[in-house]
């Protein structure tokens, strides 16, 4: 049976509906179109005022945007560039304002075309690039006045992600520069109604070169104050590269928490460096501190309240400050430095390249600290000034400490012991007065003690080992031929009362030059008695 054809009327009924429907498609795009158009063409400005009223309500500030745009992708996707907020200007000085407070390269969000109508708007997320805090000096604070009414907030923001921000704070101080931190991303969260921001950084430090990760809570933001804004948090600093400060070298990792305000902030932390070393040296050691600081962000001055650090078993307190300057361009630290019980050894390790060290003992010392900023290595640029004193010294090269042993048997007056059978590691006290500077240590008080001798010296030592040269009077029991044998000690005894001063057995002029390798040690009357500079 031939198959059923379709009705001619049929066919042209169902021909005659595609212009209809394409029609209808067509209007209906051309309506969604005009709509869209109608819609953005109203939120814009709409969106536009709710931005520049939320911020100027917010931050008590003038408010200026370059750029603005709105499109429909997936809702209102809202976009923005040059966006600045500025301090409120007082009318009588006309000193803010001049350059924004806060402001923002480029921003971008979305949010629903239904949200656009309701107060106040709901955000999400507000994703930025290129954020910048710039506080103004702390001696303009009183010029600051809120002459905003604080409005009714028209946008809710609940996560403010920011990639790339700048912290910059100012100072009318003559030779300080403002403080700079730049901030490689920013994610901040609110969690409240008039509540502060919870956040999340990561910064890159320039020097040393290291990473930071940060997370606390920043806020209220304080309009007419903004560096009493509230400031709280954790941090760790993990490779930090210390070779990146000319004169030191090692991995750097700190952790801490800290508390207060933007221009006021205290800081407890610690620090670990397994393989810290000096240039003067070369030689890693272990380096752990504690510390509590306070940073003072007007001038970027950081106070140490204090810094213990143990340098192997040896441990030291050092108060003072970190001062930046600008001529020359860095820091300054400025610290006074105790060493209640220590080893010498662990200090020479750090400072003098020498192995193993001269001497081993315990040590106690008092000095000021002076760090300047500049180019030149760190052992070049570090000046101390100080007293010490170290017990129990024993010398590591032998033919030092040879020499002492020799020497204490024969001031005691036992001359043929010690030809036969010195002594063995005679034990030395050692204190003196000393400055540094340059890589050269130069005492201007020296006493040197081991039994029947004390050595009162002047002289100056250099850290690398290369130089002695100290020169002074010794002070020995035995008078000078008692400390003889043989036909030598007879020649000797009409000299005694020439040598025998100040109540002891003999005092001589001595001296003590050469290198560490190669010291030499002997009578010094050629040398006149003075100071050295």
């Amino acid at each position: 049976m031939p198959a059923q054809q379709p009705h001619p009327a049929a066919n042209y009924k169902r021909t005659k509906r595609w212009p209809w429907i394409i029609g209808i498609v067509l209007l209906s795009t051309a309506v969604v179109v005009v709509l869209g158009t109608i819609v953005i063409s109203h939120a814009e400005p709409i969106l536009r005022g709710r931005v520049t009223e939320t911020l100027s309500a917010r931050f008590h500030s003038k408010v200026e945007l370059d750029r603005f745009h709105v499109s429909l992708m997936q809702g209102l996707q809202v976009s923005g560039e040059g966006l600045r907020l500025f301090g409120n200007t007082d009318p009588n000085t006309h000193q803010l304002g001049i350059q924004p407070i806060i402001s923002v390269a480029e921003f971008r969000f979305r949010t629903g075309i239904m949200d656009l109508f309701r107060s106040p708007m709901h955000v999400d997320t507000v994703y930025a690039k290129g954020l910048s805090l710039n506080l103004p000096p702390r001696e303009q604070r009183g010029q600051i006045k809120s002459m905003a009414h604080p409005g009714k907030i028209k946008i809710v923001v609940d996560r403010f992600v920011c990639d790339g921000a700048e912290l910059v704070i100012n100072t009318l101080r003559p030779g300080k520069l403002p403080v700079e931190f730049d901030i490689e991303s920013l994610t901040m969260t609110r969690i409240g109604t008039n509540q502060p921001l919870h956040f999340d950084a990561r910064l890159i430090n320039p020097k040393p070169v290291g990473n930071i990760i940060s997370s606390g809570w920043f806020g209220p933001w304080q309009a007419d104050s903004p560096r009493d804004t509230p400031l709280r948090g954790s941090y760790s600093f993990n490779h930090a590269d210390l070779a990146t400060i000319k004169g030191i070298g090692g991995i750097l990792s700190s952790t801490g928490r800290y508390a207060g305000s933007l221009d006021n902030i205290v800081v407890d932390g610690t620090t670990d460096t397994p393989d810290f070393r000096m240039a003067s040296s070369g030689r890693p050691i272990p380096l752990h501190t504690d510390f509590h600081a306070i940073v003072d962000a007007t001038n970027g001055d950081t106070y140490l309240r204090p810094v213990k650090a143990r340098i192997q078993d040896s441990w030291l307190v050092a108060t003072g400050s970190v001062v930046r300057t600008n001529q020359p361009k860095g820091h300054r630290v400025d610290l006074d430095v105790t060493i209640g019980q220590g080893k010498i050894e662990s200090l020479l390790k750090l400072a003098v390249r020498t192995d193993p060290p001269i001497m081993t003992g315990a040590v106690q010392l008092k000095t000021k600290f002076d760090l300047e900023p500049g180019t030149l290595a760190f052992c070049d640029r570090l000046k101390l000034a100080g007293r010490f004193h170290v017990s129990q010294v024993h010398f590591s090269n032998d033919k030092i400490q040879n020499k002492i042993d020799v020497l204490s048997m024969r001031s005691l007056g036992k001359a043929k012991l010690a030809r036969k059978n010195p002594l063995e590691n005679v034990v030395s006290d050692l204190s003196g007065v000393f400055d540094l500077e340059g890589g050269v240590i130069r005492f201007s008080q020296l006493q040197f003690e081991i039994p029947g001798t004390q050595v009162n010296l002047i002289g100056k030592y250099s850290l690398d080992g290369n130089l002695f040269d100290f020169h002074g009077k010794a002070r020995l029991d035995a008078k000078l031929s008692q400390m003889m044998t043989g036909w030598k000690s007879v020649l000797l005894k009409p000299a005694d009362p020439f040598f025998s001063k100040h109540g002891t057995g003999t005092e001589l002029p001595v001296k003590v030059t050469g290198t560490e390798s190669a010291p030499h040690i002997g009578s010094d009357f050629g040398h006149k008695d003075r100071q050295e500079n």
